[in-house]
C-alpha cells in the first residue's frame, strides 16, 4: 500500500488542535509547525483528513521539497518528481502559490516556470510532447519559504471550511474551521448547554452541535481527491461509512442563539436544518442588555461585534461593558470570547484564566477564556 506525505494548513493557533486530529485518524510521521500540520499515511488516511477535519482549512499531498533560488532550481527540482503517479494523461495542472522571504518573489513568473516544468516532466511519462490539459483538474499549490520550495497537490478542491451548510453568511461570517477551533478548545461535550449571545449566522452553535453529536464535518460534500484514480473510490466510502457509524443519534446536548437582528435569527435556524441539527440548536431576537441567564450551566462561546473604524471600535467597546454586567459573576458558568480588542477584559471587568492569540481571517484576535 503507498505511503504519502500530507500537509494541512489551518488557523495559526489551532495546530495542537489539528494534531489531535491528526493522531485520531491515524496519521503517522507528525510534523507541527505554525499554521500547518504534515504527516504521512495512505490514501485511506487522504479520505479521512478530508472527511473528519474540522479545523484544517485543506488536505495536501506533498509532492516535492527542495532549495530554490533560482528558476532553473525549480524546473530541475520538478523534473525529478514522480507527477505521473498522481496526474493522467489529460488531466489539467493549474498552479498558484506564495512566497515569503525567498530570493524568488514574483508570483507569475514562479508559476509559469512550475507550468512549463511540469508539462516537461508528464510529456516525457506519458510521450507527448504537448499536455492536452482536457481532463480532470488536478490543482496544483505551490510555497516557498526561506528559499525552500514545496509543491502541493490539493485533494479537497473547495475548502474545508464549507462544510455545505452556510451557503450564505452575515456581514463578518466567522469561518467554520475557526469556530470549530474554538469549540474544541471550550471542550464541549454531548451534555453541555451551549450559548452565543452574538450569534449571527449560527456558525458557532452548529459547529458545536456537530461536535456534541460526533459528526464529522465532511460527511456531507464532496472533495477533489475523489476524482483521482490513485485513491481508490472504496477509500471514500470507507470513510462515509465510519463517519456515520460514530455519529450520535440522541443527546442531552442543547445550544441556544440570541441576536438583535431578525434576519441573523432567521439564518441561524435555516443553517441549523441544513446541517441537520436543529433538533439541537434554537435561536431568538433578543439583544444582549436584555440577556438571562439560564438556571443549567451553560459554556457561552461568542463572536461579539468589532471593527476597525473608531465608530466601530466605540460601539464594540459599549456591548463589551453590557456583556459584563449582563454575564458577571460567572457562578457556575464558562465563558470563550474571540475579539481582537486587546482592552477586553479591562471593559468586561474580568481577568480571564487564560488567553490565546488566534486569527480571524487577517486580524490578529484572542481568545479569552473564564472556565474556573
Amino acid at each position: 500500500m503507498n505511503k504519502y506525505r500530507f500537509c494541512a494548513p489551518c488557523h495559526f493557533g489551532l495546530e495542537k488542535t489539528l494534531e489531535f486530529e491528526v493522531k485520531k485518524i491515524g496519521g503517522e510521521e507528525i510534523a507541527v509547525s505554525d499554521g500547518k500540520v504534515c504527516f504521512s499515511g495512505t490514501a485511506e488516511t487522504c479520505a479521512k483528513a478530508n472527511v473528519f477535519f474540522s479545523v484544517a482549512e485543506r488536505v495536501y499531498i506533498i509532492l516535492g521539497e527542495f532549495k530554490a533560488t533560482n528558476y532553473d532550481d525549480i524546473f530541475s527540482g520538478i523534473e525529478k518528481l514522480p507527477l505521473s503517479e498522481f496526474i493522467g494523461r489529460n488531466d489539467a495542472f493549474p498552479n498558484n502559490g506564495h512566497s515569503i522571504n525567498s530570493a524568488l518573489k514574483s508570483i507569475p513568473a514562479i508559476q509559469k516556470r512550475v507550468k512549463l516544468a511540469m508539462a516537461r516532466n508528464l510529456g516525457k511519462a506519458y510521450g507527448l510532447e504537448k499536455m492536452p490539459e482536457t481532463g480532470n483538474e488536478c490543482k496544483i499549490r505551490f510555497s516557498i519559504m526561506k528559499d525552500m520550495f514545496s509543491l502541493y497537490l490539493d485533494t479537497s478542491g473547495d475548502g474545508l471550511h464549507k462544510r455545505g451548510y452556510r451557503a450564505i453568511g452575515n456581514a463578518a461570517p466567522m469561518r467554520e474551521t475557526l469556530a470549530a477551533g474554538i469549540v474544541d478548545l471550550a471542550r464541549v461535550r454531548e451534555s453541555d448547554l451551549v450559548c452565543d449571545p452574538f450569534c449571527g449566522s449560527g456558525t458557532i452553535l452548529i459547529e458545536s452541535a456537530l461536535k456534541a453529536l460526533n459528526i464529522a464535518p465532511g460527511l456531507k460534500r464532496r472533495f477533489a481527491g475523489e476524482r483521482f484514480l490513485f485513491i481508490p473510490k472504496s477509500a471514500w466510502k470507507n470513510a462515509r461509512e465510519e463517519a456515520r457509524s460514530l455519529k450520535k443519534e440522541s443527546s442531552d446536548f442543547r445550544a441556544i442563539g440570541f441576536d438583535n437582528d431578525p434576519e441573523c435569527v432567521k439564518l441561524t435556524l435555516e443553517n441549523a436544518q441544513k446541517a441537520g441539527v436543529s433538533n439541537f440548536v434554537s435561536a431568538k431576537v433578543r439583544d444582549i442588555k436584555d440577556f438571562s441567564r439560564s438556571e443549567t450551566p451553560m459554556k457561552i462561546i461568542t463572536n461579539p461585534p468589532y471593527g476597525e473604524r473608531l465608530l466601530d471600535i466605540e460601539q464594540a467597546r459599549g456591548i463589551y461593558k453590557i456583556m459584563g454586567e449582563k454575564l458577571l459573576p460567572l457562578d457556575n458558568d464558562q465563558l470563550y470570547v474571540i475579539t481582537s480588542d486587546e482592552e477586553f477584559e479591562k471593559l468586561f471587568g474580568k481577568k480571564s484564566d487564560k488567553d490565546r492569540k488566534l486569527y480571524n481571517g487577517m486580524i490578529k484576535a484572542r481568545l479569552y477564556s473564564y472556565y474556573k
